[in-house]
């Protein structure tokens, strides 16, 4: 679809008109003498000794100055460190070699523009385009890395790189003794949907790690209070397992009072499906609400009131469990949100999608828009991000996973993007479909006469001022809607704590989930003991 062009600011016009004095300055020696074709920089690949039949995927090569590296690859905080070029193969037969246009699909720049020095090369397959959201992962073709010594590009042919080994299953998280013996009180959960199975045309599960509290086996009549927790964009089922574990352990150690929390699988090849319904990636929230729950409720002792199943989750779990609480407001008793996604569009990380001829890449003075921060400082751009992850493949990435959840799906069966990746430019039309389905800030507003009396009181939501990806202004932006609307939320803004310290608290990283859990311990038992009365209490501002 064809999106308008923004004019360009007047630095950028003037930077234009330099640039073509000088071109029109040079026309008469170009006339004189023809121009010289540019030529590309290209890498040498084969399929070495670990290739036993045809492969496919996305070759992948990147570089980084320095030596002595066992694994070169990408750092999203350090996005100009490591330079990467891409190629689609298909077929590449064992022995066989393949060039990889190194100037062609790269991030930042063509391999060509390199400086002369010391830098240090590697070739990845990615054979099942997950590198975007998970980086190497089983099965992936990789070669050595090669160190390349007072390098000039262009100089001579360039080296040949060798896909010679197979990337091993990863180990799982590395567990203490004490982590194993919580294990024992985790359980596997996971349930083949109906509904799910029928979008996709292939079975499809729910899945999950089932944390059971300590005295659940000793106290066979007793049942509990459920929290469905899950994970942000990267997460996998392992993770959950492994926060699983730590959760256990502090209910263990009396830090938590005792419920049952079900940590939450939201991830797919496409990034975070963040259990909403999507017509790209499938009607997961309903799935969820109508399959799942039921289901898992019949095979555990959880209580089966609306006020006794919560939902909690950080950055795209964030937004996952606000919009099932919104969504579903009679099935859960309350959401205890952290650092959620994107909430208000008026504020997608600090852009206003809303606005005439927005562009998700400049300001309209020109300025690039940031997305990443660290200590007061501004370490990666939206572009950047944005073109990093279209260099790195089509499926995973953060920006390619919303629009698979919140776009509308295109002519091709793909989600239609919401931004042009070349220009930044956004779709107006793709926006209002994003608005009317999944800005939650427009559906509380249009729709409180039905959802609120079953959503007072029941948000809660903290973030940092300081948030990392800029998540606090679309917070921000929520709790004024949900104050007019007289929501009787919860919304905890932490000054100047991140994306990744907002938990912490006098020298513990994880002290807001004690709290949180004693707030929802609470709504299940109001008369609870004055133990976790005082943890509930507890203030994170």
């Amino acid at each position: 679809m064809h999106v308008k062009s923004r004019r360009s600011p007047a630095p950028m016009r003037h930077a234009l008109a330099v640039g073509l004095i000088a071109a029109f300055a040079s026309v008469a020696a170009c006339a004189q003498k023809p121009r010289e074709p540019a030529h590309h920089l290209f890498f040498h690949i084969l399929a070495g000794p670990a290739i036993h039949a045809p492969v496919s995927g996305r070759l992948l090569v990147f570089i980084a100055k320095g030596t002595g590296a066992k694994r070169v690859s990408i750092n999203e905080f350090r996005p100009d460190a490591t330079w990467v070029a891409a190629r689609e193969i298909h077929d590449l037969a064992p022995g066989a070699t393949i060039d990889i246009d190194a100037d062609g699909t790269a991030y930042p720049k063509p391999f060509s523009d390199l400086a002369p020095g010391d830098y240090q090369v590697q070739a990845v397959l990615d054979v099942d385009h997950t590198y975007n959201y998970s980086g190497l992962t089983s099965g992936d073709l990789i070669s050595p890395v090669l160190t390349l010594k007072n390098w000039t590009p262009g100089q001579g042919r360039e080296p040949e790189l060798a896909l010679d080994a197979v990337v091993a299953p990863h180990a799982p998280f590395k567990l203490r003794p004490q982590d194993r013996q919580a294990a024992t009180h985790l359980r596997l959960a996971q349930d083949q949907s109906a509904l799910l199975t029928k979008f996709w045309g292939r079975p499809m599960f729910v899945r999950a790690w089932v944390v059971l509290p300590p005295g659940y086996h000793r106290h066979p009549s007793r049942r509990y209070p459920t929290v469905y927790w899950t994970h942000g964009f990267g997460g996998t089922l392992a993770f959950c397992k492994f926060m699983g574990i730590h959760i256990y352990e502090r209910m263990a150690a009396g830090k938590m009072p005792p419920m049952i929390w079900v940590m939450l699988d939201e991830h797919l090849p496409t990034g975070t499906h963040e259990f909403a319904n999507s017509v790209n990636d499938g009607p997961w929230g309903t799935a969820l609400t109508q399959e799942y729950v039921p289901w898992v409720e019949a095979h555990y002792r959880m209580l089966d009131r609306a006020r006794d199943r919560y939902l909690q989750g950080h950055s795209s779990g964030g937004w996952a469990t606000l919009q099932l609480q919104i969504n579903y407001p009679r099935i859960f008793g309350g959401t205890w949100s952290t650092s959620p996604d994107p909430s208000d569009f008026h504020d997608f990380t600090g852009i206003n999608l809303y606005a005439p001829d927005a562009n998700v890449y400049h300001t309209p003075d020109g300025s690039p828009y940031p997305l990443v921060r660290m200590h007061g400082k501004v370490i990666s751009t939206f572009e950047q991000f944005a073109r990093l992850e279209q260099v790195l493949g089509p499926y995973g990435g953060q920006m390619a996973s919303f629009d698979w959840v919140f776009s509308p799906r295109g002519p091709d069966g793909r989600p239609e993007p919401m931004f042009d990746r070349k220009t930044g430019d956004v779709n107006p039309a793709v926006v209002a479909y994003w608005r009317a389905h999944y800005d939650l800030a427009h559906i509380l507003k249009t729709t409180w006469a039905k959802r609120g009396p079953s959503l007072k009181g029941k948000i809660h939501v903290y973030v940092g001022t300081a948030d990392t990806f800029y998540l606090n202004g679309a917070t921000e932006k929520l709790d004024v809607v949900l104050k007019k609307l007289g929501g009787d939320a919860h919304v905890t803004f932490r000054k100047g704590r991140t994306h990744f310290n907002l938990y912490a608290k006098g020298g513990d990283r994880m002290a807001l989930i004690d709290t949180i859990a004693a707030q929802m311990y609470l709504v299940a038992y109001p008369n609870a003991a004055a133990k976790w009365k005082a943890l509930a209490a507890v203030k994170f501002e």
